[in-house]
Formats: structure tokens, sequence, C-alpha cells
């Protein structure tokens, strides 16, 4: 059992099972330092990702990622402004597409969102047992990314996940810094239809 102590509320997460402890550490934090982050750490994301299993072996997963100035503040201004407020610190940004098609037949890859979600969980784990923090926005805006970043129709935009070290909690709105804690999860038996 890990138990979650927050100013405000005392959160419990429990865990029946025995699991790898970046599953049990890992949740979504808006309170970013704008430390850099190096660009070996970055690469070991994606690295992580890469290794993702896909249908096919197809890996439909694409990465767009900003860790300069001009391509920060390009992700940054496609973002809606409830994230803008605390993304802004974030030191990278990585917008996740994922190809509709199969390279292979040019056909229809109706798993492709479900492979790339799970390169986004290797890559979120392999950040978490690198001490960085990482959250994924559903917060933006498609057709201003499609422009900006001249993305074909060829391609879903999935999200943008924001990723640098855990900064102070106490440079967030109040609101934020009420939610800023792990959220506990449904029971085993509630998921198992």
């Amino acid at each position: 059992m890990i138990i979650l102590n927050h100013t405000k509320t005392k959160m419990e997460r429990t865990f029946k099972y025995e699991i790898m402890p970046e599953i049990k550490s890992r949740w979504s934090p808006r309170a970013f330092s704008n430390e850099k982050i190096s660009k070996d750490d970055i690469m070991a994301l994606i690295e992580a990702a890469r290794y993702a299993p896909s249908c096919f072996n197809e890996q439909p997963w694409r990465f767009i990622v900003a860790d300069n100035h001009e391509t920060l503040t390009k992700i940054r201004s496609i973002l809606a402004p409830s994230n803008q407020i605390w993304a802004d610190k974030a030191p990278v940004l990585i917008i996740i597409l994922s190809r509709k098609t199969f390279a292979r037949n040019s056909k229809d890859n109706y798993w492709n969102m479900f492979d790339a979600g799970t390169a986004w969980g290797y890559m979120s784990l392999e950040a978490q047992r690198r001490g960085l923090i990482t959250h994924a926005m559903g917060g933006f805006s498609k057709d201003k990314t499609r422009e900006a970043f001249e993305i074909t129709d060829d391609y879903n935009i999935i999200t943008v996940v924001a990723v640098g070290k855990y900064g102070n909690k106490e440079n967030l709105t109040e609101e934020l810094q009420d939610r800023e804690h792990p959220e506990t999860r449904m029971e085993i038996e509630e998921l198992l239809l």
C-alpha cells in the first residue's frame, strides 16, 4: 500500500498485487519545473515507445518533440488556455500522432490509436523510471496542430504530452493545487465484465 499525504486531503492508493514500482508511483502532475531535460533522456523516452508492441509490427506512432523555444512556442499556442496555465513551464512537449493505414497495403489500421497508446504508456513509464513527470493532454486544437505542423490527413493527432521534472506546486493556481495529487482507481472487480 502507498499512502500519499497532501496539504488538504489524505489520499490512499492501494495495490492488491505486486506490480512495477513505476506503475505504482506514476501520476499526472501539473507542477512542472522549467529545468532543462537532457537530449539523452528525451531520446530514451522515444526509444522506450519504439519498443511497444503493435499490430503487424506496424509501429504507427510518430512524435513531434519540442525542446527548443521555437517549437515549444508553436505547441503551446495550440493548447487550451486551461492547459497553457501550467504546461508553459514544461521544458519538453511531445505531440503523439498515429498513422491511420498500414504501410504494407494502405488498408485501414483499426488498431493504430490503440498501438500509439501503448507506445505512450511505455514512454510514460520510462519517464517515471528516470525521475521525470509526464502529463498527457486532450485540451488542444487538432485543427491548429494540423495546420501549424503541416500534418496530413493520413495521421490521427492523439495528444500532447508535457515532460519535465517536478516543480513547486505553490506556483499553480489554487484550484490546480487542490487537484495536484494522484487519483485513486476503481477496484479490479469493477473493471471486469
